[in-house]
């Protein structure tokens, strides 16, 4: 539990790292089974390896927002990094459960908008101490 909270301070780093590599996961994918399709002459067959990252990215996305949004002097910023991830979960878990058909394409929007706020955050929104969370709006 101790790790946790020393990636408190480095969150929105933690928040754009992860985001990133989400993004190239998600961008790469169609890609390389595609390659491996048309090599094997099969239909897509994703590895269970590669299908557990996006829980790993949705889990680690999970503990950079809790932090940044609890360390952000901007009550926006806090709903905006909540909003995105939850878009983000929802997407992924749809995907792994097929309620629903939603384009592959709208998991970018998520993605890239919580690598902006989190960038946004990191530069503009940090606490001062710790009361300047708690009295800003």
């Amino acid at each position: 539990m101790n790790t946790i909270f020393k990636l408190k301070p480095q969150a929105n780093i933690l928040g754009v790292a992860s985001g990133s590599i989400c993004l190239v996961h998600c961008l790469a994918t169609p890609l390389l089974f595609s390659f491996h399709a048309s090599q094997l002459n099969q239909h897509h067959a994703h590895p269970f390896w590669w299908r557990l990252l996006d829980i790993f990215f949705i889990v680690v996305s999970l503990v950079a927002v809790y932090w940044s949004a609890a360390n952000s002097s901007k009550k926006w910023m806090q709903y905006a990094l909540w909003i995105s991830w939850a878009l983000l979960a929802a997407i992924i878990l749809n995907e792994k459960m097929e309620i629903m058909y939603i384009p592959e394409s709208f998991i970018y929007l998520p993605s890239i908008s919580l690598i902006v706020l989190h960038l946004y955050n990191r530069k503009y929104c940090q606490c001062e101490d710790d009361n300047c969370c708690a009295t800003s709006a």
